[in-house]
This record gives C-alpha cells, sequence and structure tokens, in this order.
C-alpha cells in the first residue's frame, strides 16, 4: 500500500466545508514563509493486526467515539489555546460553525498553571457541548464525550496534572489513550517529560503505541501531542519525540506548543504544529528539517475530513481564510 500526499496552499480562499480543491491555487501572502511541494510516494509500513498490543497500568482497549458513519469523519483540531479571551473564542466559534464530531488538542488546555480554578474558565467556557461527564458552569455539556485532549506542559504545572485528569473523563489511563472515530484511530500521547511512563521512543508508552498502531484496522492512524518532533518555532524540535512513526503505521503526527502552524515533511510521513489556537503567537527561528510551510499572523483551528478514501485537512483561521491545506491518499 503506497500513501499519496498532495499539499495545497490557499491562502485568501474563504471556508466552504473543505470541498475538493480544483480551484486555482494562489500564492500565500507576504507575511506567509511557505514552500509547497509534494514528496514521492513512498511505501507505507504493513499492518500486524495479530501483534500483542503492551496496554499501560487502567488502560482499556481503544474506546468508541460518536461518529455518524463509519466510513466517514468531520473533526476539528486545536492547540495552545486554553487563555479564555477573545482570540479563544474566534476559534472556538470557527470550530462550531464547521460541526465537527470530535474535537481533540495538541496540549496546553488550561493556562497558565493548569490549575482547577481556571479550567472550566479556559476551556468549558468554550467547548463544554463536546465534553462528556460535564460538571462546569457552562451548560449541560455532551451526552457523549466528543472532546479529546492531549496533555500539554502547562497542564502538569499544578498537582501533577490532577485538575486535567478530574476535569475529563478519558479513555485508558487518560494521560495516553487512543479511540476510534469513523475511519480513524486516534492517538493521544503525553510528550511531558513528567509523565510516569516515559516519553523516549523506548519507552513503556513507545512500545504502547508501537503495538497500539500496528494492530489498528483503522483506514487511518493519528498521532498526536504537545511537544513537536519537528518545529521551526522557538521551542524548536523535540528530539525525543522523533519516533519511528511511520514504521509503526502512523499515517499523520499533529503536535503543538510552539504557538505557530508549520507543516513538515520528514521520511514520507507528514507532521503539522497546531499551536495557533487562542494563546498568543510566536515568531520562527532556525527552520527544522523537512519544513514545507509556516504561519503566524492569525488564530486557527485545523479543520479536517477522513473517508475510506482520503484524510483533507486544512489550517483555517478566525475569519474564515483557508490557509494551508493537506490531503492524504492510501494508493494501491
Amino acid at each position: 500500500m503506497l500513501q499519496k500526499i498532495t499539499s495545497i496552499v490557499a491562502a485568501g480562499v474563504a471556508l466552504a466545508g473543505l470541498a475538493a480543491c480544483s480551484r486555482k491555487v494562489e500564492e500565500p501572502p507576504a507575511s506567509v514563509a511557505a514552500t509547497v511541494g509534494a514528496p514521492a510516494a513512498r511505501p507505507l509500513a504493513a499492518h500486524t493486526p495479530n501483534a500483542t498490543v503492551v496496554t499501560p497500568a487502567s488502560a482499556a482497549p481503544p474506546h468508541r467515539a460518536p461518529a455518524k458513519a463509519p466510513d466517514r469523519l468531520r473533526f476539528a483540531v486545536i492547540g495552545d489555546y486554553g487563555a479564555a479571551g477573545e482570540d479563544e473564542r474566534k476559534v472556538a466559534d470557527l470550530v462550531k460553525a464547521y460541526h465537527p464530531e470530535i474535537v481533540i488538542t495538541t496540549g496546553d488546555n488550561n493556562y497558565p498553571r493548569g490549575g482547577a480554578d481556571t479550567i472550566d474558565r479556559n476551556i468549558g467556557q468554550y467547548y463544554s457541548e463536546y465534553i462528556g461527564s460535564y460538571n462546569g458552569a457552562y451548560g449541560s455539556g455532551a451526552s457523549e464525550n466528543r472532546f479529546f485532549p492531549a496533555l500539554g506542559n502547562h497542564d502538569w504545572y499544578t498537582d501533577d496534572a490532577k485538575p486535567y485528569l478530574d476535569y475529563f473523563t478519558l479513555p485508558g489511563n487518560e494521560r495516553y489513550y487512543s479511540f476510534v472515530a469513523g475511519p480513524v484511530e486516534f492517538f493521544a500521547l503525553d510528550s511531558d517529560p513528567r509523565e510516569p511512563d516515559g516519553v523516549s521512543a523506548t519507552s513503556r508508552q513507545a512500545a504502547w503505541l508501537k503495538a497500539a498502531a500496528s494492530a489498528s484496522k483503522a483506514t487511518w492512524q493519528i498521532v498526536y501531542f504537545h511537544h513537536p518532533a519537528y518545529s521551526s518555532g522557538p521551542h524548536g524540535s523535540a528530539t525525543a519525540l522523533q519516533w519511528p512513526y511511520r514504521e509503526w503505521g502512523v499515517d499523520l503526527v499533529l503536535a503543538g506548543h510552539d504557538h505557530t502552524y508549520e507543516r513538515n515533511e520528514v521520511d514520507g510521513l507528514t507532521y503539522l504544529v497546531v499551536g495557533l489556537s487562542g494563546n498568543h503567537e510566536y515568531g520562527f527561528n532556525q527552520t527544522a528539517e523537512g519544513s514545507k510551510f509556516r504561519y503566524n499572523q492569525r488564530h486557527g483551528a485545523e479543520l479536517a475530513d477522513a473517508t475510506l478514501d482520503e484524510l483533507r485537512l486544512a489550517f483555517v483561521v478566525d475569519d474564515g481564510t483557508r490557509i494551508d491545506e493537506v490531503v492524504l491518499t492510501h494508493g494501491k
């Protein structure tokens, strides 16, 4: 099986539901540093359904999230967003207008220190309608959980992330876990050095991912966490998180931490930094390996549609402008 990657930059195009891209590609604005290109197709690692799954303590089998149909899914990705204010509200409005079935996050859900006194104001105020078992002050929440965050460093600053773990009801051990929605299996990792099961490629957490991703029977496998494996932002690339994801059958890796949007393509795998969803923007430093597109001008979210044939994602900013788009397809 081959993975074909088509990358499109389309600045200045209003959001129209991620329709098929037959339109003319326009040049990005001068404020956007961008290089556009599509790497040659490369073989995907074969999945091994009979692999033994190494499960962390208290982990459960992959959770199945609400999805309208098993063969398609609409979802949104936000990161570094939990800073209560107008910027977060605008991104939340953008996300809700897209009507995603689930929302995932790339961390830093609760600034400044992950406290119990700020968590509902930073998260529930804007996304309560997606949160299952919700007990906050902003409505009744969701009948089934549709909000699947990853831990960020700011979430760890208070009491070993206890406010976060108390606030959400998530699969597995809640620090890292997997769930299936439509044709996608998602794998949320904890990239923070305080993770008890480690963050290196030889850690217990990595062994869990390797076995679980290899055994996945979903059409798409998406991994997401906070500290980016590749980033041109001020935090830079987290080399400890440069695991052999592609060898383990992963199709896409998402991260945050740097308050930017960036697309990197390394060894045939697409890595996206989505850290521009509410907190202040960062600049760029030395260009990271595989960087194809960088943007830091307005807040936004990654809006995505997955089918059995393709995975289509676009970074869209709060005024509805589609900044960058990538389409992944499984060739035969």
